[in-house]
């Protein structure tokens, strides 16, 4: 998954609101992104994916942004 996926996942689930357009380096904790969000974020990732992400993996520092989110996704799996 890249970056524009995760983009593209925030903006059809308005994950965070911004009148910016959103970055790869878009910092989503400083938009809004909260834990409620980052769940539904997570959430929508799997059902991308098809699969589930072990709770013992889910880090903030991997939600920074949505390079971050795309790196972390690519170590996974």
């Amino acid at each position: 998954m890249t970056a524009d996926h995760i983009i593209e996942i925030l903006n059809t689930h308005h994950v965070v609101e911004t009148e910016e357009a959103l970055q790869a380096d878009s910092d989503l904790f400083a938009l809004g992104l909260d834990s409620l969000a980052l769940m539904q974020l997570l959430l929508q990732i799997e059902r991308s994916l098809g699969l589930s992400v072990p709770v013992a993996e889910i880090r903030r520092e991997h939600f920074q942004t949505p390079a971050s989110i795309a790196a972390w996704l690519g170590h996974l799996g």
